[in-house]
Order: C-alpha cells, then structure tokens, then sequence
C-alpha cells in the first residue's frame, strides 16, 4: 500500500489549543486517579468503561461517527470530502498499568481529539476521512498479551483466542467486554487505513538527555526473548575448593556481562538485558546448583538481530562448557523489527523543521500499537521527553509545552497525508 502525500498551504495551519490538550489529559487521568498522582485504569474495568464512554461523549460533540469492533477497539471518525478515501488515523490507548502515569498511550488519543477540535474549530475540510481510533488492552496487565486490539485489528492476532484469554480471577476478554457494555459488533476493515501517525511520550531518556523537543522514530527494535537455565552443583560452601565448583550462578554472572557486551558491539540500536534471575537454593552457604534467567536482545536490523542471537547461543554453549555446566536455552517471543514508512516518517520530520522545532531520527525500543498497524498500512510514530525518560510509573510526567508541539507535528502530518480542501 502506498501513501498519497498531498500539497497544502501549511502557512494556514493553525497551532494546536495547548491548555485544552492538557486539560483534557488532566480530565482523563481523574478516572483511576492514584494517591501518587499516576493512573490505575487496567483494560475492560469499570474505569476504563468511564474513561471510554468520556472519549465518545467528548468525540460526539466533534460531529464524530463513533464504531467498536469485536475486541472493543473504539473508533471516532471525522468525514472528509471523500467519501471513497481511506482514512487517516491516529491514536493510541487508555489503559494503564497498575502503577501507571497519566501520559503513556493517553497522550496518543488525547492528541487526537486535539486534533478533531483544532480542524472543527478552525473549519479546516480534509478530502480523506480522520480517525482516531482507542486501542483495546494495549498494556496487557491485566490480560494477556499486550496489544491485543491493534494485533486482532491487522490479523496478527485471532480473534476468539483472544477473546478467549482470561485475568487472574477467570474473567475472559469476551465477558469483560460484555460487563463493561463495549463488545461492538462494528465492521473495521484495515484496508481502509491510508495511513497510521502515532504521537506518544519516548518512555526514554534520549530525547531529554539531547535537549530535542521532536523524536521522529524511523521504527521499532525487533525482539527475540529467551529463557535460559543453567545447572550446576549445589554443595557446601566452605568444603569445596573453587577449582571443583559447578557454580550456576557464576555462569549466570558471566552470561550477563556477555549479554551487556553483545549489545554495546551492535550499537546503534542494540538492546541487550538480563532482567530476571532465580538462584537455587537460594542459600548463603550452599554454591547455586541451578539459575533460571531471561535474556532480552533488540535491534532495528533483522540481520544484525539474527547474529546477536547467534553470539549470546555461542556464549552460553562456551560458558557451559567451560564451567561444567548443563544449558537449557528456550525462546519465548519473537517479535520481528518495524520499519515505519518513509512517507510518513518524512511527514513527520517535514512538520517539525516547518514548525521550527528541533528534532532527530530514534527508534522505538517499546511496542506500540503503531507497530502492528505498520505491518498493513503506512505508519510513523512522532516522541515527545518525559521528564527522567521514566514512565510505566506513577510519577512519570511530560511538559505541557513538549506535549503541544507533539500535537501540532501530528496535525500537520496528518494534514499532509489527508489533503486538506481548498475553500
């Protein structure tokens, strides 16, 4: 699929309402509201059913056709001139993490009903129609896996599976649907997406970190997780010499730094983390015997993902080997790198050099929404700081300003792409 870029007097573009984005974050954030100042609204509660209905009641009042679909994507449509072309559509979600913040996903949807009230308000016509769409159970917390209605919507995931997948208490997707009144029965076809713009927060430290107000993500790191256990000896500590260990956790200790150093000889881009470790028996004078660990690698690049793959197997068979060890590596996820169209990546870089606001090329090092629906349609995604780079945390905070000129680099991305009619 191809995207049609349109001209327009970008002079005529108008700036985004900064206060009312803002507060409509704020007004949203009310709905599961946590004594630390972040936001508990997990997918299908009765939170996000309140936090769904806002967004229809505020997407209404835009003159917006609202759709759901069967795994509850919500989708507020803004017609254009065209009744023929395919939409332009951004968006992102609402749910949260337990302990989340207020601006993860919600930013995404927030600014685009920014976007809905900019064009309304400043009687600004698109030849095709804009959508923003609210991505069901994003975060995956409370069911799993996470991205569940933009992987249903681009058929990367089956759709009575995942209505299938039950919480921790037994609730099935389809159930809690139905609970929260948002089991929609609405026809979707991806093949109406023109193109897909995403703006969310970096959830990172670089764009902080170099000052720059605009990330333009050029993609998504691709993921290959494993499950790693190594066995070794548990005996006593004090009667066994060093030279007759086989100490699991010593190989553990050496795999991690090989994982750490695998990632820093495939810069840029490379992601390498050990970020869970089981030691058995877990006593401070028994040598471990057995350690359970995950390893997590990324890359932009499928071959130079394939090859630290191939680096970290080598390492563990040498590990093993040398230290009298059995090996047991098992992957577990395997999710491929996303490019994002160039179209849209340029339309994105375009508006923010027009807007005279400094920006550099980054990548996504998290999954979004954005990366699933890149896999059907032209697709870019647009950063913007968040103070620390922390987020997935209550006290994960973004500036009003950021947040604003994120919006109007959005806005005038998706113009570009919509076409906007002369009047």
């Amino acid at each position: 699929m191809t995207i049609a870029i349109e001209s327009f007097q970008r002079a005529a573009v108008p700036r985004v309402d900064q206060h009312r984005l803002w507060q409509s974050l704020m007004d949203l954030a009310r709905l599961g509201a946590t004594a630390k100042g972040g936001v508990n609204r997990q997918a299908m509660t009765e939170l996000d059913r309140q936090a769904r209905d806002l967004f229809i009641q505020w997407c209404r009042a835009e003159g917006c056709e609202i759709r759901i679909d069967a795994i509850g994507n919500l989708f507020a449509r803004r017609p254009g001139s065209d009744p023929q072309a395919a939409a332009v559509m951004t968006g992102s979600h609402i749910d949260t993490q337990p302990t989340g913040g207020k601006f993860d996903g919600c930013y995404g949807v927030m600014a685009g009903l920014e976007v809905l009230r900019s064009l309304n308000q400043h009687g600004i016509q698109t030849r095709a129609p804009i959508e923003v769409v609210v991505w069901s159970n994003e975060e995956g917390c409370r069911f799993a896996p996470c991205m569940m209605g933009s992987g249903v919507f681009t058929g990367q995931l089956e759709l009575d599976e995942m209505l299938a997948r039950c919480d921790a208490d037994g609730v099935s997707v389809a159930e809690a649907l139905q609970a929260i009144g948002y089991a929609g029965s609405d026809a979707v076809s991806p093949d109406q997406v023109q193109a897909y713009f995403e703006a969310h927060i970096e959830q990172g430290p670089i764009l902080e970190d170099r000052d720059t107000t605009i990330g333009v993500v050029l993609g998504a790191l691709g993921q290959k997780w494993f499950d790693l256990v190594l066995t070794g000896v548990e005996a006593h500590a004090g009667p066994t010499p060093m030279h007759l260990r086989k100490d699991a956790l010593l190989g553990a200790a050496e795999l991690v730094q090989a994982v750490n150093r695998i990632a820093e000889t495939n810069q840029p881009d490379a992601r390498g983390t050990v970020g869970y470790l089981n030691v058995h028996p877990g006593s401070r004078n028994v040598i471990p015997g057995r350690v359970e660990m995950s390893i997590d690698l990324r890359h932009l690049c499928p071959e130079r993902l394939e090859a630290m793959v191939a680096d970290v197997r080598l390492a563990v068979a040498e590990v093993a080997q040398r230290r009298g060890l059995g090996q047991r590596l098992t992957p577990t996820a395997d999710f491929a790198p996303q490019p994002f169209a160039e179209p849209c990546i340029e339309a994105v870089r375009d508006a923010a050099r027009e807007l005279g606001l400094s920006h550099m090329d980054i990548v996504s090092g998290a999954g979004h929404d954005a990366i699933f629906v890149g896999r059907i349609a032209p697709a870019a995604m647009i950063f913007v700081p968040c103070e620390g780079g922390i987020s997935h945390n209550e006290i994960e905070n973004a500036s009003a300003e950021h947040l604003a000129a994120g919006c109007d680099v959005l806005l005038r991305a998706m113009l570009r792409a919509a076409g906007v009619v002369e009047s």
